[in-house]
């Protein structure tokens, strides 16, 4: 009795997953993923403060104050130096002194005058999807609030960081996508037709996986004119990127082509007079669909890095346009780095990023094979 009670219940179970989408597959297993998940909150909250990074940033990220050159970051606290506790959070203002001997800027809070922290606070105006506002998450009555501290021409680096993330996000995704649809289709016509289309499209995948990327990215770059605006850069890094990593997806696209070609659904469009163009991207290109996703993902943060250490080096983005890799301009000698650590703030987040989408396409890679899970019935 418990046998086949055992047998009916294991019947029901797999007609209820045969019931479901692919996509409902793909969710279920995806949820089971506690490091697919963090990678995805990570990357919804990363784009969320850098699309929406004036509002939670109390300063202009462009303006510049000598005065406040490489102020320290200054902490929140709800105890006061006397260990009174405050309901309100509240940050210490701080005084400069130059250090009489290597006149090196030293910042002291100043304990006698706490800053209270006010929130949806009114500061300098802004411009997002075309509506102007005030409106900022918050600040402080009187003085300033650097949370990450400021840059060597006192311009605040929590704004500057979300807004640079704005960029790196942007370009990467740009790449990668490109990089996927340029793959995916030179893949599946080289899979599909086979002879000398097969034999050009591999030919060139071979000459460009045959140069070192990172020099060949450098070399490219270095060739742009530095007259051009950030703009025309901003879209010559995203076709480089994507011209040089297309290859690698062309050719795992190229080798599942060839094995669904001769798949009777594939044979059954030929048969019914269906064109060569609907067979590859009707039928073909779709049930690659989850492969080009995990692609995608994984893609991601490796433009993120080659970005990064582009403009890091200056041969990327270009000041004014603000990017991860144009922050760690300011931290291309190590004495600054010994004096100002914060400086750095920008690698945290590209370590974040880079992380995020890496948990992410590991994610998704194993929920793409819904069916792979072995059961116990």
């Amino acid at each position: 009795m418990t046998e086949k009670r055992t047998m009916r219940v294991a019947v029901n179970v797999v007609e209820a997953e045969r019931g479901k989408s692919y996509v409902q597959l793909v969710w279920r297993n995806f949820k089971k993923n506690r490091m697919g998940l963090l990678g995805g909150v990570i990357i919804v909250t990363l784009a969320f403060l850098s699309l929406f990074a004036p509002f939670f940033a109390p300063h202009d990220y462009y303006k510049l104050d000598a005065d406040k050159a490489y102020r320290p970051p200054q902490r929140i606290r709800f105890f006061d130096a006397e260990g009174k506790f405050h309901w309100r959070p509240f940050v210490y203002d701080l005084k400069l002194d130059i250090d009489p001997v290597t006149f090196s800027r030293i910042y002291r809070e100043d304990t006698s005058k706490p800053l209270y922290i006010r929130f949806f606070v009114r500061g300098w105006e802004y411009q997002i999807f075309g509506f102007r506002s005030t409106l900022h998450l918050f600040g402080v009555e009187e003085g300033s609030i650097h949370l990450l501290g400021t840059d060597r021409l006192g311009r605040d680096l929590l704004g500057r960081i979300l807004h640079g993330g704005r960029v790196s996000l942007t370009i990467a995704l740009f790449g990668a996508v490109v990089t996927v649809i340029l793959g995916s289709i030179l893949g599946a016509l080289s899979g599909y037709y086979g002879g000398f289309v097969d034999m050009l499209v591999q030919r060139a995948v071979e000459v460009l996986q045959s140069f070192p990327q990172l020099p060949l990215w450098m070399a490219l770059t270095a060739a742009l004119p530095r007259t051009w605006s950030s703009l025309q850069v901003f879209v010559c890094m995203v076709v480089i990127f994507s011209f040089l990593n297309w290859p690698m997806l062309a050719r795992e696209i190229r080798g599942k082509v060839l094995s669904l070609r001769e798949q009777d659904f594939i044979v059954a469009v030929k048969e019914m007079g269906g064109s060569n163009s609907r067979a590859i991207f009707r039928h073909l290109l779709p049930n690659c669909l989850s492969h080009m996703i995990v692609v995608l993902t994984i893609s991601i943060p490796e433009l993120i890095l080659m970005e990064s250490v582009l403009s890091f080096l200056g041969l990327g983005i270009q000041p004014p346009m603000i990017s991860w890799g144009v922050l760690l301009q300011g931290a291309q000698r190590i004495e600054v780095i010994g004096l100002y650590p914060w400086v750095m703030f920008p690698c945290a987040f590209i370590i974040l990023a880079v992380l995020g989408f890496n948990f992410l396409g590991d994610g998704l890679r194993d929920a793409a094979d819904p069916y792979s899970v072995r059961r116990s019935y």
